[in-house]
C-alpha cells in the first residue's frame, strides 16, 4: 500500500537570538497509511508541533522531504501548496479557532467555499458532516453558543469536510475535560477508520495514544516506536 504521507530525513534547525543553532528534528522518517492512526508523543518542546507543521506544509524543513500522495512538497509552488492544504490536508488544533461571527454551518462550509465549491454544495456537505459529528441540532449556533466539546467537534467537522487524505491533530483534547476528551477520541478514531484518512496526532493524553495503531516517541529530534504505557510513564 502506498503511504498517504511520507517524510524522509526531516531535519529542522532554528537559529536563536544568540545565533546558536537549535536542532529540533534530526533525520526523521515517517510513513502513514490510509486509515492508520499514528500518535506522536514526547515531552513539551520535543518538536511534536514542528513535525506537524512540516507534514502540513505550514513550514519548510532545513533538509529532507515530505511527500503526500507521491508529490514532494519541495516541488510545489506557493499556489499549489495552498491548494494542497485546502484539498488534501485537514488540521485540528488544541483550540478550535472557529470564526466567532459565523455559525457552525458557515464555519464548516468555509474550506469548501475557499476551494471554489458552490454555496449550495458546500452547505449540503457541511450539514452532512456536522450530522456525522453529532451537531445536527446546532447548525445555526455560533461558537460562543456551543460547549467546549461541541466547538471542538465543529472544528473536526471543518477539518474533514473536504475528505482530506491526511488529518493532522495537535493536542486536540488538551483543552477539554475528561468526558469530552473521551468523546472526541472516539470520534477521531472512528472517522480515521471509516473515511480511510491517515491521522497523525501529537498528544500527551494516554487514552488517545492507546487508540492509535502506532505510538512514536519523539526525543532528541528522533522518532522511535513505543507503547502508550511506556510513552506516558
Amino acid at each position: 500500500m502506498t503511504p498517504a504521507i511520507e517524510a524522509t530525513g526531516l531535519r529542522k534547525v532554528y537559529v536563536g537570538g544568540d545565533r546558536v543553532e537549535i536542532e529540533v528534528l534530526n533525520a526523521v522518517d515517517l510513513a502513514v497509511y490510509p486509515g492508520e492512526m499514528v500518535a506522536v508523543v514526547g515531552a513539551s518542546g520535543a518538536g511534536k508541533s514542528t513535525l506537524l507543521h512540516l507534514l502540513g506544509a505550514l513550514d519548510d524543513p532545513t533538509s529532507g522531504d515530505v511527500r503526500l500522495g507521491g508529490r514532494s512538497y519541495a516541488t510545489l509552488a506557493p499556489p499549489e501548496r495552498d491548494r494542497l492544504r485546502n484539498q488534501d490536508l485537514g488540521f485540528v488544533f488544541q483550540f478550535h479557532h472557529l470564526l466567532r461571527e459565523f455559525t457552525a454551518l458557515e464555519n464548516v462550509a468555509m474550506p469548501l467555499r475557499v476551494g471554489g465549491v458552490s454555496a449550495a454544495a458546500a452547505r449540503a456537505r457541511a450539514v452532512a458532516v456536522l450530522g456525522r459529528v453529532g451537531l445536527e441540532e446546532r447548525l445555526h449556533h455560533r461558537p460562543a453558543q456551543l460547549s467546549g466539546g461541541e466547538q471542538q467537534r465543529c472544528a473536526v467537522a471543518r477539518a474533514i469536510v473536504h475528505d482530506p487524505r491526511v488529518l493532522l491533530a495537535d493536542e486536540p483534547s488538551g483543552n477539554l475535560d475528561h468526558q469530552h476528551s473521551r468523546a472526541l477520541h472516539d470520534l477521531l478514531a472512528g472517522l480515521t477508520r471509516s473515511l480511510e484518512t491517515a491521522l497523525v496526532v501529537a498528544t500527551h493524553n494516554r487514552d488517545l495514544a492507546e487508540r492509535a495503531d502506532r505510538v512514536l516517541w519523539l526525543e532528541h529530534g528522533r522518532l522511535r516506536s513505543a507503547t502508550a504505557a511506556e510513552a506516558m510513564s
